[in-house]
């Protein structure tokens, strides 16, 4: 249930001024203030002003997550719940936090690369605004919200695809609560960005007209309250809306231009009404994806006549980003409360500054006024570079009941690996490695361990490779090997099925430094087109879909030493809940020159080299299944994902509890989930990886759940690197590779440096629980 609701956008600041504003067609586009944009293609945006650059507290490092503490706050105010013990509240540790950005702190990171040039000092934690996590973790602790946090960065659709993984949070259990939302802010990069690809508009945008001429960004944070049910009502919680469900896909066409026909968002669609049960003639109001550009307008418009059929002649289809502009990561969730608005208020939102309608398009736009519209279902489209797409399914507060089909829940397995990391070429060397105790070949006092020496040719064509950065061949080319290990072809099955959820915890530095640095020492005429679309996070993720062939469900996930399980999780719901038969999930980071600068000035890894601890790039694909499908193609099963569990710190930006209660209250939830006790299990995985003040707490956090008995402690990292994001894969592809040790339940534990915590219990395939699975 959406509960509460807050919103900071060029309307103002407040969910309600920002309704009205729409309502009234008000166009709150106008030239910028905060950048110089001489020599670009536009001045204009939805800028919000005039209390942009001010700070609230001590989190505030950027506009983006300024932006989203007060959307948060608004929210939270508004739901009238905090977290707190007692009769009808919501413990901390139940409410979650689930954030979808584009660009995350990147307008602070521009401003300390320009300093870092200048030779000026640079506070460390500005280092970390690289690392879009850093706004979900600074929610929750601002908040003190220590449930399940999720960064989620699929570009233009993250607000959907964060509320989307923050359904399933609460369906499956971990959470009671989640604040869930989007926040982007304006920086020279993404300016730069779209004015090379000639995307923008000189004028307000005029999605689905004859006359438009391109998009207009917007910046600024939605933030809605999701509330189970029962916890709503025993809360005295207000009720805006339901969120019936969501379709996620990929498009696998393009990096940046939408198929054609629609067929990847008509998926979208399709997928939101199997997983609803809602039919096209239950809908009357579509809040649609509407940038304003030629290629986006007529793709969407074809996707919802493919998905509605006869009935897209008799709904709406509107575009707030003729407001607003494209708020970016924020654009699903501002939008999304402006679809639960339009069914609080019965009414449609109108498509301002609309010149006439296009054939291309040719459905009801609502152009120019407002209009009353009875309504008990709405849909929300958000679609994406690189090829994801979200469709988010709201239903009103008192509607008549229809029936939600049970999801088929069925078990998770892991049914092929592929690793590209230093010290071995596959995973039985690795493991080699690890019990040898030395990495052949590399050594020295950085932090970094030396490049390794990884030939792609044998997975990617030059052709194919030419436009991508070593973050995306890494991603496709472990995937290839997991897809080769599993024994699955995509072309054998329905590759709409199989889903590509990625985790990273540095994402696209390389290709954001090649970018950004030249933009900056010598202006926009130096912005490359052909660098720009590997910027956002999730372009590796469309590389595998593209390559490889396989268009499911696709989400990116960042939590920086954390992000492959965070990932591993999200893939695991997915599945369960039968959203797609399969998924690949790459964990993959590559250690480009900026980030190794971001860490040598944290304080944490001073001298961190000279105690032995080493930083590692490199990639590892897990191929998942749905146990059903996996048995139906005779596969070979190596393992069983039997549950997970996330926790949150809530202790500030690059900080975590120094008793590790966080870490502690991750296992025993991935424990009960998946129906064992400690006692069960055989094996831990640890995070540790050779820094004493994050280990610390997490041998502490085990030694209280075992008793200071249990079973044996796993630290492959002390010996192989910390591959950033992909040390829960390391983990698990050790695990199963060693099976005179795989006699039983193992622990697999991962955590970012900001407290941010998700374990994982992994099962041989004969062994029994006592899980609930139908």
């Amino acid at each position: 249930m959406v509960a509460g609701i807050g919103a900071v956008t060029s309307q103002g600041r407040g969910a309600d001024r920002m309704w009205q504003g729409f309502l009234d067609g008000h166009v709150a586009i106008g030239e910028v203030e905060s950048l110089d944009l001489t020599g670009h293609s536009t001045t204009i945006g939805g800028e919000v002003r005039p209390w942009r650059t001010e700070t609230e507290g001590t989190q505030a490092l950027d506009p983006a997550v300024h932006f989203a503490l007060v959307a948060a706050a608004e929210a939270i105010d508004s739901a009238r719940i905090r977290p707190r013990e007692g009769e009808g509240a919501v413990p901390a540790t139940r409410w979650g936090v689930a954030v979808g950005t584009c660009n995350g702190g990147l307008g602070t990171v521009e401003k300390a690369w320009l300093a870092d040039r200048d030779g000026g000092d640079v506070d460390w934690q500005r280092y970390l605004m690289i690392q879009p996590q850093i706004i979900a973790e600074a929610l929750s602790a601002e908040f003190g919200l220590q449930g399940p946090v999720l960064s989620v960065n699929t570009a233009c659709a993250a607000g959907a695809h964060a509320i989307a993984h923050a359904v399933e949070m609460i369906r499956i259990g971990r959470a009671d609560a989640m604040l869930v939302g989007g926040t982007d802010a304006f920086n020279a990069t993404v300016f730069a960005g779209f004015h090379s690809l000639e995307s923008l508009s000189p004028i307000p945008p005029a999605p689905y007209s004859k006359d438009r001429r391109g998009l207009s960004l917007g910046e600024g944070s939605g933030m809605l309250v999701l509330v189970e049910h029962s916890v709503a009502i025993a809360a005295g919680a207000p009720i805006l809306a339901e969120v019936l469900g969501y379709g996620l896909s990929a498009d696998g066409h393009h990096p940046t231009a939408p198929h054609p026909e629609g067929a990847g968002a008509a998926r979208a669609l399709t997928a939101a009404f199997t997983a609803t049960g809602v039919t096209p003639a239950d809908v009357s109001y579509v809040n649609g994806h509407g940038t304003g550009t030629p290629k986006n307008d007529s793709a969407e418009s074809n996707a919802v006549r493919r998905a509605f059929g006869p009935a897209a002649e008799k709904i709406a289809l509107t575009s707030v980003k003729s407001m607003i502009g494209h708020l970016l990561g924020a654009a699903g969730a501002v939008e999304g409360i402006a679809t639960v608005l339009a069914l609080r208020d019965q009414m449609a939102p109108p498509t301002a500054g609309f010149t006439g309608p296009d054939p291309k398009c040719g459905l009801d736009a609502v152009p120019n006024t407002a209009r009353p519209l009875p309504m008990d279902v709405a849909m929300s489209n958000n679609f994406a570079f690189a090829g994801a797409n979200a469709t988010v399914v709201f239903g009103r507060e008192g509607r008549p009941a229809s029936p939600v089909p049970e999801p088929p829940i069925d078990r998770v397995v892991i049914t092929g690996i592929g690793t590209i990391l230093p010290g071995g070429a596959n995973a039985g060397e690795l493991l080699s490695a690890y019990r040898s105790g030395t990495l052949e070949g590399y050594g020295g006092t950085e932090l970094a361990l030396t490049a390794m020496d990884f030939d792609p040719a044998p997975f990617l064509s030059p052709k194919q490779r030419r436009r991508m950065d070593r973050l995306g061949i890494l991603a496709v080319a472990s995937s290839r090997m997991a897809l080769d290990d599993g024994g699955l072809d995509p072309e054998a099955v329905d590759s709409d099925r199989i889903g590509v959820i990625v985790g990273t915890g540095l994402g696209p530095v390389e290709s954001m430094e090649k970018f950004t640095v030249p933009v900056l020492e010598s202006g926009v005429t130096a912005a490359n087109p052909a660098v720009f679309p590997n910027t956002v996070y999730n372009a590796a993720a469309g590389q595998v879909s593209m390559v490889l062939g396989v268009r499911g469900p696709t989400s990116t996930l960042t939590a920086a030493h954390a992000a492959g399980a965070t990932a591993l999780g999200v893939a695991h719901d997915l599945l369960r809940t039968g959203a797609a038969d399969a998924a690949l999930c790459p964990a993959v980071d590559a250690l480009a020159p900026y980030a190794m600068h971001a860490y040598q000035r944290m304080p944490v890894f001073a001298d961190a080299a000279a105690r032995g601890y080493r930083l590692a790039e490199g990639a590892v694909t897990l191929l998942l299944e749905r146990e059903s499908a996996a048995r139906a193609r005779g596969a070979r099963i190596l393992a069983v994902v039997a549950g997970y569990g996330n926790a949150s710190d809530a202790a500030g930006i690059g900080r975590w509890d120094r008793e590790g209660r966080g870490i502690e209250r991750a296992m025993r939830a991935a424990l009960a989930e998946s129906g064992l006790t400690p006692a069960d299990i055989s094996a831990i995985w640890a995070n540790a990886a050779g820094l004493a003040a994050v280990d610390d707490p997490e041998l502490a956090a085990i030694a209280r759940l075992t008793g200071g008995t249990g079973p044996r402690v796993e630290t492959p990292k002390s010996v192989l690197g910390e591959p950033v994001g992909a040390g829960a894969h390391l983990c698990a592809a050790l695990a199963v590779h060693d099976p005179a040790r795989f006699d039983g339940p193992v622990l697999i534990n991962s955590s970012s440096l900001g407290g941010t915590h998700t374990s994982l219990v992994l099962t041989p395939a004969t062994h029994s629980t006592s899980e609930h699975h139908d």
